[in-house]
């Protein structure tokens, strides 16, 4: 009786799995999934990426198709914020995707959303006219408050192009017209905020004439490199986007 037991318990342990496999294969060739469903405003997701991404997961079949795993290879694609995955009877699966909304170009490669996320954009091409701003990845919320401070008083003579911090803490602007500001690394708003107060009566006191840097690293004053002015060194104002999340104090 032993014996007959363990030969009972053996051929269990063997058939069990080769039953959950026929069965699996049953029920992907009885129930398969035949439409993918994508909602949202995509304008950057690349959709025949998109497809390939989701095409090896989708031939498990509807009860079988892994949604944990859809949606985790999903959300690595370039600029998909957001992924849900969920199934619909008898044969759909359906994705709802939230794209990154860009903000600004970040250093060499990156971009910045609207959220404060800093993500690859791929093989998309970029949106033309974003600022340039670049610094460590922790320091994301001083460079786009420093940016919208500098967007807000720089307004009247053209606005900013791109703010920078290097790994010193030392910060740069790059005004709209190309002009190079240092502000260093001590008050960097307060110096800022005095530039941009005598910045439109340096203008009018040299109209012959062009800034290409200016220094503010100095207790009493300015340091200023000027050039000849040319018909196309004044650019009109660009519109620039508004960051959405508050920035750290």
């Amino acid at each position: 009786m032993t014996r007959l037991l363990l030969w009972l318990l053996a051929l269990v342990t063997v058939a069990l799995p080769v039953v959950g496999v026929v069965d699996g294969w049953w029920l992907t060739d009885r129930f398969p999934l035949r439409t993918l469903r994508v909602q949202g405003e995509l304008r950057y997701v690349d959709q025949a990426q998109l497809r390939a991404t989701v095409l090896p997961y989708a031939r498990h079949g509807f009860f079988a198709v892994p949604l944990d795993q859809v949606q985790a290879a999903v959300r690595q694609l370039p600029w998909v914020e957001q992924v849900q995955v969920r199934k619909q009877w008898p044969d759909v699966l359906e994705l709802r995707i939230r794209e990154y909304r860009p903000f600004a170009r970040w250093g060499n490669g990156l971009l910045l959303s609207e959220r404060g996320q800093l993500f690859p954009p791929g093989r998309a091409q970029v949106p033309a006219g974003l600022p340039l701003l670049d610094g460590p990845p922790g320091r994301v919320p001083d460079v786009v408050a420093l940016y919208n401070q500098a967007r807000e008083v720089l307004a009247k003579v053209g606005g900013v192009q791109g703010v920078a911090i290097d790994r010193r803490g030392s910060w740069s602007l790059t005004l709209a017209d190309g002009t190079q500001v240092v502000l260093g690394r001590n008050d960097a708003p307060a110096r800022l905020q005095r530039f941009a107060d005598l910045l439109p009566q340096l203008l009018a006191q040299n109209p012959q004439r062009r800034l290409l840097r200016a220094d503010l690293r100095y207790t009493n004053g300015f340091a200023l490199s000027w050039g000849t002015a040319t018909s196309t060194d004044t650019p009109a104002p660009a519109a620039s986007p508004t960051l959405k999340t508050a920035s750290r104090t």
